[in-house]
């Protein structure tokens, strides 16, 4: 399996109804039928009861040893057969998205050839699985890497498509946890590597990856065990209600019968949340995973719903972390156009981020029109002859040298003592630029100082607009950063968050967060290093960076593959949706119950008491039809709520009341009209079929 299949098969299962997925779930459904499964959901294990019951009763009315009317007793056993199917095929169809995904993990884990290093130099060729910490292999272009690992020497590129579904890839050396670190069952595509191995087989990122992405071990979290409480306290309440009918009837000189007490009970206890309440929980960690962050637990999705306190570091979260050039500034009569033009010059031939930054800020600018083009490279827009002049920690400059003409850019004082004379105002610039954190770079030609570039750690595009967003929904953002406050108060204003907190020592975040969690807040942050895992255990949601180090990743409850800590936004956005997902479900769930209600109850007494009619306003047929489009309905429902449960109900920024509001009014009011349309269709098409 390529690479690329790889990568496309990690998001199999993108579509609800795949056929492959489909049959995989229908098989798993009739296992699920086991009472001591079906007795983990309380709801449908009283489905299940009443199935059997009204099976017994059709045998007992197939052998002719009571009086039943055996079509009506079939079709309501049937299909309220097929209503602990439907729920069992909701539960299995968002199982089997996880399973097909740790499958195709499997077929990545399979063994494969590694070429170990003997303590003589020599290589000899073994099994993956024979790998164990601390071997040292040999992985060159073409080869899959056989094992979790640290690149201890040589420098080539890993395509990582398998792991982080990103095509483009990645340069690794020695040195940095995110460069050094290589993931077994990604590809070197390039040159070659000597990788140290560091995890023992089953124990590798790939096994706990498949472990979190399987729905079937997903744990319950409390709040769905509550809601389970809930379901099943109705439930019971439902049943004496029912049960307390019988007496009534015999006292009225009416006989009901077990079918009809039995489709009634069905018909009134929340079915529809009971089937789909573990395909919403399985789903919600689905749509994690597929944003390439895995979850350690459902717990901590539900959490990242109700997050309301948001920290995120400066730096790498807020901005880039690079110094990067935002605006040229001229001093002593010379123009913005003049000091874009040299500082052009003399980085083109760059490739530092900073000396890069330069050159795409004045092609932006339209400043170098007249210096090359705005396309130009090094070799087109300097002279063939044009000296280079690289930087060095003893110069602290660099520049090049053509014609005659000395162009160089470097820190403001090295620059100021090779010049003819240092301009009186651009003191006043350089102090301005230091107060708000920024680095000031002078640039100078032939001698004399043109003007300054201005770098600075620059906000990343779009994240102010988020954090409005955020603010819709409720949650409060707070900065943290070392930097001092004039530089902290500057980027918190540019990226719009809510507050922020300088000269931040890593002790402080996990006291911040401790000291919001006081005030009832939940607290979601990120982090990488191993100063920021006690941060990220106390949190309430720690997503930790998978670049990062193993002490972050354990500390935290969940994990992004691709190391972006702005996902964290995505993420509570994510748990939101699982949340309104549930309420939406339950609360149509509630709602459809009170149409069922005047469909069976008028049914089952209207001959005895003729006044109920008056509640028949559907006008159903016959009293068997009624009760059998009420089951047939509450059986279909399910299916057709599938792909809400799995998909989620789309979430708006928006506040909390509005939200309410509008959920209750499509769901709540849309639960009670929908019964009314659907039992009634079904009634027409059975007495159509003279099926009742």
């Amino acid at each position: 399996m390529s690479m690329k299949e790889i990568a496309r098969a990690r998001r199999r299962g993108s579509s609800i109804w795949d056929p492959v997925l489909v049959r995989r779930a229908v098989r798993e459904s009739f296992p699920k039928l086991d009472p001591r499964v079906m007795a983990k959901n309380p709801v449908m294990f009283v489905v299940e009861i009443g199935s059997v019951l009204t099976t017994i009763v059709l045998i007992q009315g197939l052998l002719g040893s009571i009086s039943v009317n055996v079509g009506f007793v079939l079709q309501v056993t049937l299909w309220l057969w097929f209503t602990v199917l439907f729920a069992n095929f909701a539960e299995a169809i968002a199982e089997a998205r996880g399973k097909a995904q740790a499958d195709t993990l499997r077929s990545m884990r399979s063994d494969t050839p590694a070429k170990r290093v003997q303590p003589d130099g020599s290589v000899q060729v073994v099994s993956s699985t024979e790998l164990r910490k601390g071997d040292v292999v040999l992985i060159e272009a073409g080869d899959l890497v056989p094992g979790d690992g640290a690149v201890i020497e040589g420098v080539a590129y890993v395509n990582e498509a398998a792991i982080t579904g990103e095509s483009a890839p990645v340069l690794k050396e020695p040195g940095s946890d995110v460069a050094s670190s290589v993931t077994g069952g990604t590809q070197v595509t390039s040159d070659w590597i000597k990788v140290e191995i560091t995890s023992n087989p089953g124990e590798t990122f790939l096994d706990r990856m498949i472990a979190l992405v399987e729905g079937a071990k997903r744990q319950r979290t409390p709040n769905e065990i509550a809601l389970s409480i809930l379901l099943a306290g109705l439930t019971i309440v439902f049943l004496l209600a029912v049960v307390t009918l019988e007496p009534f009837a015999i006292y009225s000189g009416t006989a009901v019968s077990t079918v009809i007490l039995i489709a009634l009970l069905v018909c009134l206890i929340p079915t529809t949340i009971g089937a789909l309440l573990s395909a919403i929980g399985i789903a919600g960690m689905d749509r994690v995973t597929r944003f390439n962050v895995l979850a350690t637990s459902g717990r901590a999705v539900e959490a990242a719903g109700d997050v309301d306190t948001l920290l995120l570091d400066k730096t790498g979260t807020i901005t880039y972390g690079n110094r990067l050039a935002s605006e040229f500034i001229a001093v002593r009569g010379h123009t913005a156009v003049e000091v874009a033009q040299a500082a052009y010059l003399a980085s083109v031939a760059d490739e530092t981020p900073e000396g890069k930054s330069i050159v795409v800020l004045a092609r932006q600018r339209g400043h170098v029109a007249m210096a090359g083009g705005a396309e130009g490279s090094a070799a087109t827009v300097l002279p063939a002859d044009a000296e280079l002049v690289p930087f060095t920690a003893e110069t602290r400059m660099s520049g090049v040298r053509f014609n005659g003409t000395a162009i160089m850019k470097g820190a403001v004082d090295a620059v100021a003592r090779q010049a003819q004379g240092v301009p009186a105002d651009l003191e006043p610039h350089v102090t301005r630029i230091a107060s708000e954190g920024g680095t000031p770079l002078a640039v100078s030609r032939n001698g004399e100082i043109l003007g300054l570039v201005y770098l600075k750690d620059t906000v990343k595009p779009g994240l102010k607009e988020r954090f409005d967003e955020l603010r819709r929904m409720g949650i409060r953002t707070i900065m943290v950063t070392g930097d001092n406050k004039l530089t902290a108060a500057t980027i918190a204003k540019e990226a719009g968050v809510d507050d922020f907190v300088a000269e931040a020592k890593p002790e402080q975040k996990i006291d911040l967060i401790r000291a919001e969690q006081a005030q009832g807040h939940l607290v979601a942050m990120t982090g990488d290093g191993t100063n920021d895992a006690p941060a990220l255990a106390q949190a309430d949601v720690g997503l930790a960076m998978n670049s990062g180090t193993q002490a972050a990743k354990e500390a935290g409850n969940m994990v992004d593959l691709d190391s972006n800590p702005t996902k964290l936004i995505e993420v509570v956005m994510i748990g939101k949706q699982l949340l309104i997902t549930r309420g939406a479900i339950t609360t149509f769930s509630v709602a459809n119950d009170v149409a069922k209600y005047f469909a069976i109850i008028p049914a089952m007494f209207a001959v005895t008491y003729p006044e109920l009619n008056a509640l028949n306003v559907m006008r159903l047929a016959t009293p068997e039809s009624a009760i059998l489009s009420a089951v047939i309905f509450n059986a279909l429902i399910i299916i057709a709520l599938i792909p809400l449960a799995l998909r989620g109900v789309q979430y708006r920024a928006v506040p909390a009341a509005q939200l309410l509001t509008r959920n209750l009014l499509l769901y709540g009011v849309g639960g009670i009209i929908a019964p009314f349309i659907g039992i009634k269709a079904i009634d027409v098409l059975l007495a159509a079929l003279h099926l009742a």
